[in-house]
């Protein structure tokens, strides 16, 4: 009788040990995908909202810039802009995400940093033809203004494209979507 406790004893020592490593694996995995669906969630609605922030800007850049609106009236806009990209690059520093999308991430940054500079070279174009010398007004405003557009539209187009390579790379990373695959 006692031999036969021992061995109901070894095995389910054996069957615990064997449901705690399970339970460890399918913890990691859950946390794994957790971070990565979180990430492609945050990025997606991060994208979304540059995206939407920067159209209605280079709107208001592309008026100014064919001379269809005032100087003073597009300055304020720009200057929220500008707050506007630095606020969104906190955020997307501040994204947690696979290693694999480290890269991409970093780019996203850097895009919205450039916006900002983008927008800080148009306002310096707005100050010439305000307040510039005379021989500056016109063409050196014109230049700094379509100069600052170019960027934005640039940086615009840049960082949406980091932003989906990372969303891709969140998604390949992701142990369930790994699956989903494998399970169609």
């Amino acid at each position: 009788m006692e031999t036969a406790q021992g061995v109901a004893l070894v095995g389910f020592v054996l069957l615990a040990v064997f449901v705690g490593l399970v339970t460890r694996r399918a913890g990691g995995a859950l946390y794994r995908t957790r971070v990565a669906e979180g990430f492609r969630g945050s990025t997606g609605d991060l994208s979304r909202r540059v995206n939407l922030t920067l159209g209605e800007l280079a709107a208001v850049i592309d008026l100014l810039r064919r001379r269809e609106a005032d100087v003073e009236s597009v300055r304020p806009s720009l200057a929220a802009g500008r707050d506007a990209a630095l606020r969104y690059a906190a955020e997307a520093r501040a994204l947690s995400g696979p290693a694999s999308t480290l890269r991409d991430q970093t780019r996203m940054v850097e895009e919205l940093e450039r916006v900002e500079r983008a927008l800080a070279m148009v306002d310096h174009g707005c100050a010439l033809a305000i307040d510039g010398p005379r021989a500056v007004r016109g063409q050196e405003a014109d230049t700094a203004i379509k100069r600052g557009y170019l960027n934005l539209l640039h940086a615009r187009e840049s960082f949406t494209e980091h932003a989906a390579a990372a969303m891709r790379a969140a998604e390949v990373a992701s142990p369930a979507r790994r699956v989903g695959r494998l399970l169609r």
